[in-house]
């Protein structure tokens, strides 16, 4: 039977075909056609940010909350547990950041902006541009000589700004009456621009790919450098850890969700460009190729440059490895499942980026989990080939830590999501111990 979903705030209406609800002070209380209450478990957020408040909150890891579910079983587990907190590091190409650089004398409305070289768009309004990780320096010479080094893009500027080094910022316009200036040139840190906003259309992506090359040449892509003829696999996300792995129908995660973002606070603005629920699931809910993504928020001035690092990738471009970490409330036993699942029950497609996935296919060729990913070594047709994270789970691990000590210590409560991320429906477990 698929499950329906609503918040706690004040809804006692049927929203779904196959169930109803009644809310009370404990929460949002299920009941099945036959009038069996669904869930032994009700929580809501509002009991769970009262349990922060005292001092009073329970939280463990996405890792740590494995065990406890092994120990205790799903209902034991919800009962005691309330937030389970996740973490990732890695590359997300699709990243920026909205900056304001403030009035000139005389004002200029910028038409071309360069941070460091760089160019930022400046399509908005005035004082205003957006700087994307992606892009590259004006003097880079890409692919001329391959594979290009790409050494210096925006997700190195972003770096620089939130490690407090200078940048030099050029901005040339046409001149207008009111914004007569068509040139003006400054050095910059972070703090002197009045405003700097993260904001990412795609970040943390449900699951993803396993990266081999069948072709008979190496080739250089945004999964690192790939050996002919499947010599090694690549591979990302920080699997158990991972935030939307552990909530895979995002029953708790939408608008409003609030994050550790970039070493900083942040949040869930929406569902992430390319966001996909209907990818293919495994029976434990979880999807079994990359699905849904989330876009996010947060003010660059809070954040560390060790949460939000410059990449190059040879032959490829330039980007940003970014840290996001969820904070997930156990509101019932089913999130106790969803939130201790672990890399041997997570599966990853094995995808061909030789010949299939620049062609536009990319159908998988085999399915691995993350539990043979991390003993750095997979087997394909019968061949041993080794096996490399593009993510750092040391870094994921650190990222749930810190949310769990700012939870326990009653400096971060949770965002209840106004809307959710879009989803499928799920017919549930079959046995909720």
């Amino acid at each position: 039977m698929a499950s329906g979903w609503i918040s706690h705030r004040g809804l006692s209406k049927v929203i779904a075909k196959d169930a109803s609800f009644a809310v009370s002070e404990t929460g949002v209380q299920r009941f099945r056609e036959d009038g069996m209450a669904e869930f032994k478990v009700n929580k809501t957020f509002t009991e769970i940010n009262r349990k922060i408040r005292r001092g009073e909150v329970v939280v463990v890891t996405a890792e740590e909350m494995i065990g406890v579910r092994r120990d205790l079983g799903a209902v034991e587990a919800a009962r005691k547990v309330d937030v389970v907190t996740t973490g990732t590091f890695g590359i997300m190409c699709s990243s920026g950041a909205f900056l304001n650089f403030g009035h000139s004398r005389p004002r200029i409305r910028a038409s071309k902006v360069y941070l460091n070289g760089v160019e930022a768009y400046a399509g908005i309004a005035a004082v205003d541009c957006y700087i994307g990780a992606t892009q590259t320096r004006e003097d880079d010479p890409l692919n001329k000589v391959f594979p290009g080094r790409f050494r210096y893009g925006g997700g190195h500027v972003i770096e620089d700004l939130v490690a407090g080094r200078e940048v030099r910022l050029t901005a040339t316009s046409y001149g207008t009456d009111c914004y007569p200036g068509r040139q003006h040139e400054a050095t910059m840190t972070l703090q002197d621009f009045p405003d700097a906003v993260l904001l990412d259309p795609r970040n943390a992506y449900q699951n993803y790919n396993c990266a081999v090359n069948f072709s008979k040449k190496t080739i250089y892509t945004y999964m690192g450098i790939l050996r002919p003829e499947c010599a090694n696999a690549n591979f990302s996300t920080s699997g158990q850890l991972s935030p939307l792995l552990n909530d895979p129908l995002y029953r708790t995660i939408g608008i409003g969700t609030r994050i550790f973002v970039g070493g900083g606070v942040g949040y869930v603005i929406g569902a992430g460009t390319q966001h996909n629920p209907g990818v293919k699931r495994s029976a434990n809910g979880v999807v079994m190729g990359g699905a849904g993504t989330i876009s996010v928020r947060g003010d660059l001035k809070g954040m560390s440059a060790k949460f939000l690092r410059g990449a190059s990738l040879t032959g490829y471009g330039c980007s940003l490895n970014v840290g996001i970490g969820i904070p997930i409330p156990v509101l019932n036993e089913e999130m106790a499942m969803f939130t201790s699942v672990s890399d041997d029950e997570i599966q990853v497609p094995v995808v061909d980026y030789g010949y299939g996935y620049p062609e536009g296919g990319g159908e998988p060729v085999a399915y691995v989990t993350y539990g043979q990913l991390r003993t750095g070594e997979i087997t394909l047709d019968g061949k041993k080939l080794p096996a490399a994270p593009l993510s750092s789970y040391s870094a994921a691990k650190e990222i749930a830590v810190t949310l769990k000590e700012w939870i326990s210590s009653g400096q971060f409560l949770l965002g209840e999501p106004q809307e959710t991320l879009p989803s499928v429906s799920f017919d549930g477990f079959q046995d909720l111990q």
